[in-house]
Protein backbone atom coordinates (compact mmCIF):
# COMPACT_ATOMS: atom_id res chain seq x y z
CA UNK A 1 0.00 0.00 0.00
CA UNK A 2 1.64 3.17 -1.21
CA UNK A 3 0.92 6.15 -0.01
CA UNK A 4 3.75 8.41 -0.05
CA UNK A 5 2.13 11.12 -2.05
CA UNK A 6 -0.85 11.36 -0.21
CA UNK A 7 0.98 11.55 3.05
CA UNK A 8 3.13 14.70 1.23
CA UNK A 9 -0.14 15.99 0.48
CA UNK A 10 -1.26 15.76 3.79
CA UNK A 11 1.85 17.09 5.02
CA UNK A 12 1.54 20.44 3.08
CA UNK A 13 -2.04 20.77 4.22
CA UNK A 14 -0.78 20.33 7.95
CA UNK A 15 1.84 23.00 7.59
CA UNK A 16 -0.75 25.41 5.67
CA UNK A 17 -2.95 25.13 8.19
CA UNK A 18 -0.35 25.52 11.49
CA UNK A 19 2.92 23.69 11.21
CA UNK A 20 6.12 24.57 9.81
CA UNK A 21 7.49 25.46 5.81
CA UNK A 22 9.71 27.60 4.52
CA UNK A 23 7.26 30.41 4.12
CA UNK A 24 7.44 30.54 7.61
CA UNK A 25 3.74 31.46 7.76
CA UNK A 26 0.66 29.44 8.16
CA UNK A 27 -2.98 30.45 8.88
CA UNK A 28 -2.69 29.70 12.78
CA UNK A 29 0.14 32.27 12.83
CA UNK A 30 -1.82 34.77 10.30
CA UNK A 31 -5.07 34.48 12.29
CA UNK A 32 -4.16 34.09 15.83
CA UNK A 33 -4.03 37.92 16.60
CA UNK A 34 -7.19 38.80 14.16
CA UNK A 35 -10.18 39.83 16.48
CA UNK A 36 -13.76 39.87 15.26
CA UNK A 37 -13.66 43.61 15.04
CA UNK A 38 -11.00 43.92 11.99
CA UNK A 39 -11.90 40.65 10.96
CA UNK A 40 -14.47 42.58 8.86
CA UNK A 41 -12.85 45.85 7.46
CA UNK A 42 -11.81 45.76 3.83
CA UNK A 43 -8.61 48.17 4.53
CA UNK A 44 -9.20 49.39 0.82
CA UNK A 45 -12.28 48.87 -1.07
CA UNK A 46 -11.02 46.81 -3.62
CA UNK A 47 -9.36 44.20 -1.45
CA UNK A 48 -11.18 41.60 0.83
CA UNK A 49 -11.51 41.55 4.49
CA UNK A 50 -9.55 38.49 6.43
CA UNK A 51 -13.08 37.45 7.08
CA UNK A 52 -14.42 37.40 3.00
CA UNK A 53 -11.21 35.65 2.55
CA UNK A 54 -11.20 32.94 4.74
CA UNK A 55 -14.80 32.62 3.66
CA UNK A 56 -14.15 32.27 0.51
CA UNK A 57 -11.27 29.29 1.68
CA UNK A 58 -14.16 27.51 3.28
CA UNK A 59 -16.63 27.37 0.64
CA UNK A 60 -13.59 25.76 -1.47
CA UNK A 61 -12.90 23.51 1.06
CA UNK A 62 -15.96 22.30 1.80
CA UNK A 63 -16.76 21.89 -1.83
CA UNK A 64 -13.19 20.07 -1.98
CA UNK A 65 -14.53 17.61 0.86
CA UNK A 66 -17.66 17.08 -1.19
CA UNK A 67 -15.64 15.73 -4.22
CA UNK A 68 -13.32 13.22 -2.25
CA UNK A 69 -16.60 12.00 -0.88
CA UNK A 70 -17.38 11.11 -4.80
CA UNK A 71 -20.15 13.69 -4.23
CA UNK A 72 -20.53 15.79 -7.58
CA UNK A 73 -19.52 19.47 -7.32
CA UNK A 74 -22.37 22.11 -7.26
CA UNK A 75 -19.91 25.42 -6.81
CA UNK A 76 -18.62 27.45 -9.79
CA UNK A 77 -16.60 30.69 -9.48
CA UNK A 78 -20.57 32.60 -10.30
CA UNK A 79 -22.07 30.58 -7.02
CA UNK A 80 -22.67 33.68 -5.04
CA UNK A 81 -21.08 31.37 -2.09
CA UNK A 82 -18.30 32.01 -3.07
CA UNK A 83 -17.68 35.76 -2.59
CA UNK A 84 -19.88 36.18 0.61
CA UNK A 85 -19.88 39.55 2.16
CA UNK A 86 -19.01 40.98 5.57
CA UNK A 87 -22.93 41.36 6.58
CA UNK A 88 -23.66 37.31 6.08
CA UNK A 89 -19.86 36.23 7.40
CA UNK A 90 -20.77 38.11 10.89
CA UNK A 91 -23.94 36.04 10.64
CA UNK A 92 -21.16 33.11 10.78
CA UNK A 93 -19.22 35.29 13.45
CA UNK A 94 -15.46 35.39 13.20
CA UNK A 95 -14.83 32.62 15.57
CA UNK A 96 -16.71 29.96 13.71
CA UNK A 97 -15.33 30.89 11.13
CA UNK A 98 -12.12 29.99 12.26
CA UNK A 99 -13.13 27.25 13.99
CA UNK A 100 -14.59 25.86 10.74
CA UNK A 101 -11.09 26.71 8.91
CA UNK A 102 -9.39 24.30 11.92
CA UNK A 103 -12.09 21.41 11.54
CA UNK A 104 -12.37 21.42 7.50
CA UNK A 105 -9.02 20.66 7.28
CA UNK A 106 -9.24 17.63 9.72
CA UNK A 107 -11.69 16.64 7.53
CA UNK A 108 -9.55 16.31 4.62
CA UNK A 109 -6.79 14.78 6.49
CA UNK A 110 -9.27 12.35 7.77
CA UNK A 111 -10.79 11.52 4.16
CA UNK A 112 -6.88 11.71 3.11
CA UNK A 113 -4.84 9.42 5.68
CA UNK A 114 -6.91 5.66 4.97
CA UNK A 115 -5.75 6.33 0.87
CA UNK A 116 -3.24 5.11 -1.61
CA UNK A 117 -1.76 7.38 -4.00
CA UNK A 118 -3.86 5.50 -6.27
CA UNK A 119 -6.56 7.30 -5.49
CA UNK A 120 -4.86 10.40 -7.18
CA UNK A 121 -5.19 9.31 -10.42
CA UNK A 122 -8.69 8.83 -10.24
CA UNK A 123 -11.05 11.26 -11.53
CA UNK A 124 -14.63 10.38 -10.54
CA UNK A 125 -15.41 13.97 -9.72
CA UNK A 126 -15.17 15.81 -12.85
CA UNK A 127 -14.09 13.86 -15.73
CA UNK A 128 -10.69 14.99 -16.83
CA UNK A 129 -9.22 15.93 -13.64
CA UNK A 130 -7.43 13.83 -10.56
CA UNK A 131 -7.49 13.63 -7.55
CA UNK A 132 -4.01 14.68 -7.56
CA UNK A 133 -4.84 17.87 -9.48
CA UNK A 134 -7.81 18.86 -6.61
CA UNK A 135 -5.40 18.46 -4.17
CA UNK A 136 -2.55 20.23 -5.94
CA UNK A 137 -5.33 23.19 -6.51
CA UNK A 138 -6.08 23.29 -2.74
CA UNK A 139 -2.59 23.46 -1.61
CA UNK A 140 -2.06 26.19 -4.20
CA UNK A 141 -5.10 28.23 -3.24
CA UNK A 142 -4.36 27.93 0.53
CA UNK A 143 -1.08 29.54 -0.03
CA UNK A 144 -2.35 32.44 -2.42
CA UNK A 145 -5.19 33.34 0.21
CA UNK A 146 -2.65 33.22 2.77
CA UNK A 147 -0.66 35.77 0.89
CA UNK A 148 -3.49 37.74 0.67
CA UNK A 149 -4.46 37.66 4.39
CA UNK A 150 -1.13 38.95 5.24
CA UNK A 151 -1.45 42.02 2.66
CA UNK A 152 -4.66 42.70 4.29
CA UNK A 153 -3.04 42.53 7.58
CA UNK A 154 -0.24 44.97 6.90
CA UNK A 155 -3.10 47.29 5.43
CA UNK A 156 -5.20 47.09 8.46
CA UNK A 157 -1.72 47.72 10.59
CA UNK A 158 -1.28 50.97 8.17
CA UNK A 159 -4.37 51.72 9.07
CA UNK A 160 -4.33 50.90 12.54
CA UNK A 161 -0.94 53.42 12.80
CA UNK A 162 -2.49 56.26 11.00
CA UNK A 163 -5.44 56.67 12.68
Amino acid sequence: MDNTLIKNFIQQLKDTQNGSNWLDENFSKKLEHITSENAFIRPIPEIHSIAELVGHILIWRFEGIKKLQGKKPKITSNSPENWRNNHELKEIGWEQLKNDLSKSQQEVIDLLENKTDDFLTENDYVPGYSYKYLLEGWVHHDIYHLGQIGITIKLLTKTNQHN
